[in-house]
């Protein structure tokens, strides 16, 4: 299973950058988990996005969810004719609250591009040979992260959350753990995101061997960001990056059902 980060801002996009989004890849299965604005472009530039697989969103803040409007657009309007419907994944009420921002014209259009289904707490979704399983997170919406497996491979996405139980319970014993890392150390408890000493803290409890921090603020240190994660977490820590591709390897114990009796 691959992971290619499409976008790694925080609510607006640095130069050369992109909010949320990431492309996963296994047995000719392609999904993305968010679609953030400017994530679209760079999935184009590393996949055909007229014949994805699926789209799962974390949650309800435009930085998360943007680029579907673009992508119903090259959906529609494929020059070989309109591709879709797409099954899209999302929060309960996203869907219509997008389509509210749409000419009558618009609204239609948007439905004959996507399939909705609301995502449920701890119901699997199966795509070819991927599961996502998403489990809501603490953040100031509904939200919800991501576990996703195929076979033994498996990693966790956080989505935005702050730090606790719910997190917690989402990334235990996942393989790579994908983490909000919005706050510097000191804007701690400002906002519901992790500073990079709570990602580092989840990413030891979890059992992962490599913390992928994400969601970062564009103008942030990033080198201190790494710093002060690695106080927290012994192993391999990166930033994620444009269009970084990350090999998903086999997981260490044995699947998570047995990890959580």
């Amino acid at each position: 299973m691959r992971l290619t980060v499409l976008g790694s801002s925080a609510s607006f996009a640095g130069p050369g950058q992109a909010c949320s989004g990431y492309l996963v890849e296994t047995g000719g299965t392609r999904v993305l988990l968010d679609c953030g604005n400017g994530a679209l472009a760079n999935a184009a530039a590393v996949t055909d996005v007229t014949t994805l697989d699926a789209v799962f969103i974390s949650h309800t803040h435009p930085d998360h969810y943007l680029d579907l409007y673009a992508l119903q657009a090259a959906l529609r309007y494929a020059p070989e004719g309109p591709a879709g419907p797409l099954p899209l994944h999302l929060p309960k009420g996203l869907f219509e609250r997008m389509g509210s921002l749409l000419s009558e014209r618009g609204r239609r259009e948007l439905e004959a591009a996507y399939v909705p289904t609301d995502l449920a707490d701890d119901e699997p979704v199966t795509v070819g040979p991927l599961t996502v399983t998403p489990r809501g997170v603490d953040h100031d919406s509904l939200a919800f992260g991501f576990r996703i497996e195929a076979g033994d491979e498996r990693f966790c996405y956080t989505g935005d959350t702050r730090y606790g139980e719910a997190a917690l319970r989402l990334t235990s014993h996942c393989g790579v753990l994908l983490a909000d890392c919005t706050l510097p150390s000191e804007y701690a408890g400002r906002a519901p995101h992790m500073t990079p000493g709570e990602a580092g803290r989840l990413a030891s409890a979890s059992g992962t061997r490599l913390l992928v921090l994400t969601h970062l603020w564009p103008t942030a240190d990033r080198e201190r960001l790494l710093t002060d994660a690695r106080v927290e977490f012994a192993g391999e820590v990166v930033l994620a990056d444009e269009l970084m591709d990350i090999e998903i390897e086999p997981a260490l114990f044995g699947p998570w059902e047995e990890n959580e009796r």
